[in-house]
This record gives structure tokens, sequence and C-alpha cells, in this order.
């Protein structure tokens, strides 16, 4: 079990620790929902240094990015992020990752702590283009600081303008003293907020001046259960759960961040797919019965049959209701069709709604 560059500071703040990905993780300090509302409401620190950095430079470091991922990284500018996925050969996703352009011939994937090793091998075994790639995962860390109050919290240790970053951008500059901080406009949680990336010699003394500047602000230690729950009120797919190897990026509704004016890998079947219609869809649902859908359970027909499976569900911290996300047959994939979620040999009422379900 690997540990994070801030593991002993979670296990002194008596976080419940769990494996996750082959990390030792802090699942929750307080409670998922006090930590939810806490992001929600005003600002947390998620500490996901486990998420794996690549490094890519050369002159064909963006034809290798081209090749591998699904998104157009050619409409990238300085400073921008893209959220994309790597296909694989049959249909699936390798991983979701988000790519990053320093500058021109210099990249930066971020890819999912689980997948590490899989996408170093995945996108190494594309590259005959002579594209110097570095894995830094090991030695960085990446704090998520999320909420709606974390620009104001953390604008006193930077000169980096936070309030005015675009969403999915980025800026390399002094953070907390520190040098060369990758400061990004992104998140999981669909509340605002910035991740931080660093050197994991620099992790402790950055994790007490963010939590000294957000005192003021409430900033609140929030696990990865609530990072769980934040992200499902968006709709955001979490790899494993909603998206793998055998899921298309076209059933899972990542029909956006698949772009047919570039040649990627397996596109030319994935082509064919979205012209002759996919016939499962990834969707959202409430439960409108009493009862709390998990990953894994069956979905059923009002005849009873089975006819999907939930990928991720839980009971909304925000809005009170138990929510759910899982693949079905498309005729029942519009919005109002009447789903079942087997609960214990019962098969309990629900619909399929527009995601996100949270709505600010």
């Amino acid at each position: 079990m690997k540990n994070t560059a801030l593991t002993h500071i979670h296990e002194s703040l008596g976080a419940k620790m769990v494996p996750f990905a082959g990390y030792n993780m802090p699942v929750q300090y307080e409670g998922v929902n006090a930590e939810h509302e806490t992001v929600r409401n005003g600002v947390g620190v998620f500490d996901v240094s486990h998420m794996g950095e690549f490094f890519l430079k050369g002159e064909n470091a963006l034809a290798l990015i081209q090749k591998v991922t699904s998104n157009d990284a050619s409409k990238l500018a300085d400073g921008k992020a893209q959220y994309s996925c790597l296909p694989n050969n049959e249909g699936g996703i390798v991983d979701d990752l988000i790519v990053y352009k320093i500058e021109d011939n210099h990249y930066l994937l971020v890819v999912n702590a689980s997948n590490i090793e899989k996408d170093w091998n995945w996108i190494s075994s594309h590259n005959d283009l002579g594209v110097e790639m570095t894995n830094a995962s090991d030695s960085y860390s990446l704090l998520a600081i999320q909420g709606p109050k974390a620009a104001e919290a953390m604008q006193s240790l930077t000169a980096i303008d936070l309030s005015s970053m675009g969403y999915y951008t980025f800026q390399i500059g002094v953070f907390a003293g520190k040098s060369d901080v990758i400061v990004s406009a992104t998140g999981y949680t669909g509340s605002g907020g910035f991740e931080i990336y660093f050197k994991n010699e620099d992790a402790e003394y950055i994790w007490n001046k963010v939590f000294e500047a957000g005192a003021a602000f409430g900033i609140k230690p929030i696990g990865l259960a609530a990072r769980d729950t934040l992200r499902l009120e968006m709709g955001f797919c979490l790899y494993g759960n909603d998206i793998n190897d055998t899921t298309s990026p076209l059933e899972a509704g990542l029909g956006w961040i698949t772009k047919f004016d570039k040649e990627f890998t397996n596109s030319e079947n994935l082509k064919k797919q979205k012209e002759a219609g996919v016939s499962r869809k990834l969707v959202g649902f409430e439960m409108i019965e009493r009862g709390i859908p998990r990953h894994d359970y069956e979905i059923a027909d009002a005849n009873g049959n089975v006819v999907g499976i939930v990928t991720s569900g839980t009971q909304s911290p925000s809005m009170g209701i138990a929510i759910g996300m899982g693949y079905v047959p498309t005729a029942l994939a519009t919005p109002d069709s009447e789903i079942y979620i087997r609960i214990r040999n019962k098969d309990i009422k629900a619909k399929v709604v527009k995601m996100p379900f949270y709505k600010k």
C-alpha cells in the first residue's frame, strides 16, 4: 500500500483511512454529509495525490496525444486544459484523463490513480514518434481545493488572479511561496475551485499554508466518500464504475469529447457506432420509491426483465433523494422513462432524469 506525502497528516486528523487504487487514502474525517456540504457551500480540501501525471515533450507530442485521445487537443492554447479519454481497440475506454497544454511541444496528462501503469504502457505502445515521456506520478502531490469560497480563501497565497481564471484554464507560478506550482481551475465537484500540483517535498508546507489561509473561510479537509457524492450529483463519470474497458464513450454520453474530424485509436469503428446509433446509454435516475441504488444492482423494466445495471448510486446529501447512474437500452433512456432498481429481490420504482442531478 502506497502512502501520499500527506498520509501522516490525515492520520493525525483522525481520518478513516481505506485502501484505494493501491494507496492508503482518507475516506472521511467528520462524516460524508458534513464534508459534502462544506464543499457545496464553502471550501474544502481533498488530497488527490494518488492521481497520475505524465509529461510529454517534443515536436511530435501533440501528434501522439491526437493519436491516443478522443478529443481534439489541437484546439488547446497554452494554459488551457481539456477533458478527454483514451479509447481502446475494442470500442471501450482505457481511461479518462485531462490534457494540459503547457506550451507548444510540452503537455501534461493527468490520469486516474488505478490506471497509471496501464495508461503509461498504452500510451508508450503508441509512441513511435520519438516523444519524450516522463512518468512524474510518484514525485507530484495534488490538492483539490473546491467550493464557492475557494478563490477568495486562497488568493492571499498567490499573485495569480484566481477569481478571473476561466474553467479548465491553468497557470504555473508561485503558490504559498513555492515556485512552479500548477494552479488549475478544474475539479470534480461542480462547485468551483482549483487543483494545485506541486512536488512532494513541498506537500506538508503547502497543506499547512492552505489551511492557515482558509481558516477564516471555514476550510476543512474532505475525504474520498464526499468526493464521490459530489461528482455523482453532477453526473460526472468515475472510471471503473460508469466507464471502463467495455463501455463506449458514445454509450457513456461522452460524444462531446469524441471528435471525428481527426483519426485516433478505433475512431473508424466508433464513427460507425455513432452513425448506426448505440443500443444502450448511460442515464441518470432518481428513485421514486424508497431505496438506495448501489453499484452493480440490476435495472429492470416494468415487466421485470433485467435490462441494465447500476454503475453508481447514493443518497444525495444536497437534494435528500436517492440518485444513481446506469446503462439502459436506448428505448428507456429518455427523461421520465420508468425503470426499476432491484434491491434485495424487490423491484423499486425510479425514473430517468437529465443530468446533472444537482442544479446550483
